[in-house]
């Protein structure tokens, strides 16, 4: 594909859906729960809206449970007070804490509070009250001791159950797919530096058609020619482009804190915790994922579109976002 032919300058489409956000424009969804206000909330909608992001994912990571717990009433309780922000905000994603506590899977979440669901019997229930039944998708790693009742306990309440964060045998992928989980999140990242060659669970889980694939096309998570490889093996309608964004998204290099952590954010947007390797979220927004995966992927612009929009819809059961119109650029889109 000729790359300079790529992009559209304009495009009207379902606005932008980004299952995945952790922070933006420098806010923390995983910091005090007392700064989840309706005017904070407010303020990154608007900002995500200027992208053409109608609609997105706050993110909780792990943490000690009455933070998740605190964190799921405050987003309840601004929401339930204003329509629009319930549109842009419509579901949690609740990313933790039943992952590896492996070094590699794990990521960037902290140690101390991974747990397995058989510790934790009641948190799905406690979580799906406290945010007012609006979990969208649960990430967890399968291996887990109690982590299979949990899919399917989750699944049959109607919540996305995302493989993540996991150093899962490829039976095990099988066994959690067979008990309700339907996607992998961020595929190829929260896993081991090294792997065996050829027989390993990021590539049971990119062979596996019942399973859609996240991906964080930032070209630090990921190289672009890896990313073209993995979405011509899991096909567009399969694959689902997310942000995976800290607070620093729209907000440029510096420091930031993710959950309470530093976090570094270079002038190329790579963010990483001091003196740790493995990345810690992205600086990246929605719109310039489509436009990173349209012109070094080779992959049409509406087909690109639709993984960030129609795509992520579908996957959490809910209508696409509003249409809008947007001008294209290199650097992502603006709204007309």
């Amino acid at each position: 594909m000729d790359r300079s032919n790529a992009l559209p300058e304009n495009w009207r489409g379902p606005g932008l859906l980004d299952l995945q956000i952790n922070g933006f424009a420098g806010f923390d969804f995983n910091g005090p729960s007392e700064q989840w206000t309706a005017e904070e909330l407010e303020r990154i909608r608007r900002g995500l809206a200027r992208r053409g992001i109608m609609a997105a994912l706050p993110t909780l990571i792990t943490d000690d449970l009455q933070a998740m717990l605190a964190r799921a009433r405050a987003y309840r309780h601004s929401i339930e007070r204003d329509p629009a922000l319930a549109e842009a905000f419509p579901k949690l994603h609740v990313e933790g804490p039943f992952i590896s506590s492996e070094d590699g899977p794990r990521g960037a979440h902290r140690k101390a509070y991974c747990r397995a669901p058989r510790d934790l019997p009641d948190f799905l229930a406690r979580m799906r009250e406290a945010s007012g039944d609006r979990i969208g998708i649960l990430t967890l790693a399968p291996e887990l001791p109690g982590a299979v009742d949990l899919i399917a306990e989750a699944a049959a309440v109607r919540i996305c159950v995302a493989i993540g964060h996991t150093a899962a045998s490829v039976e095990t992928i099988q066994v959690a797919i067979q008990a309700g989980a339907r996607m992998s999140t961020h595929l190829g990242n929260g896993s081991h530096q090294t792997l065996p060659r050829l027989d390993n669970y990021v590539q049971a889980q990119l062979a596996e058609d019942r399973l859609a694939a996240s991906f964080i096309a930032d070209g630090h998570h990921i190289p672009f020619f890896t990313l073209k490889n993995f979405l011509r093996a899991k096909t567009p309608q399969r694959s689902i482009l997310v942000s995976d964004a800290i607070a620093a998204a729209d907000a440029g290099p510096g420091r930031y804190l993710l959950g309470g952590e530093e976090v570094m954010v270079t002038s190329d947007l790579r963010c990483s915790k001091p003196g740790q390797p493995n990345l810690a979220g992205s600086a990246l927004t929605l719109d310039r994922a489509v436009v990173n995966v349209c012109a070094q992927c080779g992959i049409p612009f509406e087909q690109v579109w639709d993984m960030a929009s129609t795509n992520p819809a579908s996957l959490i059961r809910i209508p696409p976002p509003r249409t809008v119109s947007v001008a294209v650029g290199p650097d992502g889109v603006e709204m007309d």
